[in-house]
């Protein structure tokens, strides 16, 4: 089989999409993240299914790879990172409360909060957002589709507009890599 028309046609719709991609909100998520590292605030971030390894993946490469050669680091956390924690309270509360109940312990004024979400609406991250907003957290949403509730929810906002799960996946992860990029070279 040749898939070669069909492996066009998505390069020729993630490079559209990727185009049209607000730069000025990328450049104000960078601010956020640095203000919060400058100040020493925690940043805490999380997503479910492709979104949780994408936020897995900014955690590494802002302690690890924009972080490295700095004299004051990031300490940015993965809420979706803890198995056993992320199971018992989806168990024993619910799966909407999984991010929102270790906020509870570890979420200070000024900590920043991310959620990542193709959709905008996961109600896990939708409820951690809120929490954040009602103790003092900065919160952010990288979003795709409408944004959906995160869109009103989320103080600062990051939106790749298109239907697409795929291509709105790929390019939070292109959003990751060009901050990281940007920051670290700032050394």
């Amino acid at each position: 089989m040749n898939f070669t028309r069909e492996l066009e046609e998505y390069r020729r719709h993630e490079i559209e999409i990727y185009e049209k991609l607000d730069l000025e909100s990328v450049n104000e998520l960078m601010n956020v993240l640095e203000t919060a590292r400058l100040q020493h605030h925690r940043i805490f971030i999380m997503g479910n299914g492709g979104s949780a390894s994408t936020a897995t993946h900014y955690v590494c490469d802002f302690m690890k790879g924009v972080s490295l050669k700095q004299d004051v680091k990031y300490d940015f956390e993965c809420l979706n990172d803890n198995k056993a924690l992320l199971l018992a309270i989806a168990n024993d509360i619910g799966y909407d409360k999984i991010f929102e109940i270790p906020l509870q312990a570890k979420l200070h004024p000024g900590d920043v909060v991310i959620g990542i979400s193709g959709s905008g609406n996961s109600m896990n991250v939708v409820n951690a957002l809120t929490y954040a907003n009602a103790h003092g957290g900065i919160t952010v949403g990288i979003t795709g589709y409408d944004a959906g509730r995160i869109l009103n929810l989320a103080q600062h906002n990051v939106h790749v507009d298109a239907d697409n799960m795929q291509i709105v996946e790929d390019l939070h992860m292109v959003l990751d890599h060009m901050m990281m990029y940007v920051l670290a070279s700032q050394n």
